[in-house]
């Protein structure tokens, strides 16, 4: 159980709370992907920097750390995983875990010019140590999504203002905790869906918003196939690495033998700790769909699979092979999500259609929609970077960081708040659950519930003792 305990210093985290919201808002050329600074470094003097850490140092932590680091108004103080350092993770020769983080850390501000003394960073195996550090002031948090609740609610109970990689949580009932906690201690959340801040993605759901392909009927959103194949039926326990607290790793989930695909970067494949690539990469293409239908604050009203493949029972991979699902908004409009072979989204309207790429390519049929120009009196979604104009992938992690950063010192919320992440993710959560009941079944957005209690049950998960939200 996360301890229901008073958070130290509780004064002086006000007071530099008090100052961070009143301060003007404001690459690493580390074995991270280099992102180009927007200002030579040091800009920011050390007592305006926003003070994070960062929960989670596998995989997507080589696009996050840098994220933050490219910002010259950031300090990122603290690392943690129960993972010191080693193998197993996308690429076979990759060695990833806090102590690597901490490197990138360590050797980005120790390139730094005019930064002054910074104090190396530090490296937890607990983020509950994190956590309690008062001098934190925000949380990246990069961990696997069976994590993202617990950690995320304790973080908002200590005060911190959160950056949380989507999906936004592994169940409905998670996402609904997540919502109340960030409300009721009054924090910034951001979801790390990071295309809501890719200029190509704005544009493609700027001309669905404002009519150009007439009334729009169906939407088609494909994600990414599994990237590995699953140990099969009969696969055996291995030993557990040395520097890798296995049983931290599983928190909540069930009791089960360590195998390497089991943990790193293959959980996502399995249904303990994730909900498939229907959820990975659904939680980019899916929310496109959302943002572009003006369907931010609701779901479908109706699922049912179409047609999505499992893996033969026994093998270590659980979540759907195959990603195949149908659903209905309220106005009629239908949605594909299926497995294909690059991650994207195409819009088919009485006037037109319009294919958008999570790579950023734009097309339009006829052709000529893509130069359409919005007027001053239409509607104009959100920017994270305004000047921003080329659609490159460590730009928009960056964009997506900054546009957290800036809502940390406004106290307004970012681009994908809590609820927009919550009701992208209830979309994957909800075609996943057709995915394994094989059939179809009605659903309230309001209410968040189904007139089928089989849904229903699916809503939430046991937790494993002695965790619990």
């Amino acid at each position: 159980m996360i301890p229901d305990k008073a958070w130290p210093n509780a004064h002086r985290r006000k007071s530099r709370r008090h100052f961070l919201k009143t301060a003007a808002g404001l690459a690493s050329t580390l074995a991270v992907p280099q992102i180009v600074p927007r200002s030579v470094f040091g800009g920011a003097a050390p007592s305006q920097r926003i003070h994070v850490g960062l929960i989670g140092c596998g995989h997507q932590s080589q696009r996050i750390v840098p994220a933050f680091l490219v910002h010259d108004d950031v300090q990122v103080l603290a690392v943690c995983d129960v993972n010191r350092s080693g193998l197993g993770y996308y690429y076979p020769d990759q060695v990833l875990g806090r102590e690597t983080a901490r490197r990138w850390v360590d050797e980005h501000y120790a390139q730094r010019t005019g930064a002054g003394q910074v104090k190396p960073c530090a490296a937890y195996v607990d983020f509950r140590e994190l956590l309690a550090r008062p001098d934190l002031d925000a949380v990246a948090i990069v961990v696997p999504d069976h994590w993202h609740a617990l950690i995320a609610i304790a973080a908002l109970r200590a005060g911190k203002d959160v950056y949380c990689e989507k999906p936004l949580a592994l169940t409905i009932e998670e996402g609904q905790q997540m919502i109340k906690a960030v409300r009721e201690h009054r924090r910034i959340f951001q979801t790390g869906a990071q295309f809501r801040s890719s200029p190509a993605v704005r544009r493609a759901c700027e001309l669905v918003r404002n009519g150009r392909l007439g009334e729009v009927r169906l939407v088609r959103t494909w994600v990414d196939a599994n990237s590995f194949p699953s140990p099969g039926p009969g696969w055996q326990p291995q030993p557990i690495p040395a520097g890798f607290d296995y049983d931290f790793w599983l928190g909540p989930a069930p009791a089960a033998p360590y195998h390497i695909e089991r943990c790193f970067h293959r959980w996502r494949y399995i249904l303990d700790y994730s909900n498939g690539q229907t959820a990975n990469f659904g939680c980019h293409t899916n929310d496109i769909a959302q943002w572009a239908l003006n369907m931010d604050h609701t779901t479908p009203v109706e699922f049912e699979d179409n047609g999505s493949e499992f893996l033969p029972p026994g093998s270590l991979f659980t979540a759907a092979s195959k990603t195949a699902f149908r659903a209905r908004y309220a106005n009629g409009i239908e949605l594909l999500c299926e497995t294909g072979k690059s991650s994207g989204a195409k819009f088919e309207g009485t006037e037109g259609r319009l294919e958008i790429s999570l790579g950023g390519r734009l097309a339009t049929f006829p052709e000529n929609l893509q130069d359409s120009v919005i007027g001053p009196d239409e509607i104009h979604l959100p920017h994270s970077n305004p000047a921003r104009r080329e659609n490159v992938r460590k730009h928009i992690d960056a964009d997506h960081v900054r546009n957290f950063l800036d809502a940390v010192r406004s106290r307004q919320d970012p681009i994908e708040p809590v609820e927009v992440g919550h009701r992208t993710a209830s979309l994957c959560i909800l075609g996943n659950a057709a995915q394994i009941l094989k059939r179809k079944f009605t659903w309230d957005p309001l209410a968040e519930r189904s007139p089928d209690e089989e849904v229903n049950r699916l809503l939430r998960r046991a937790m494993r003792e002695p965790w619990t939200l």
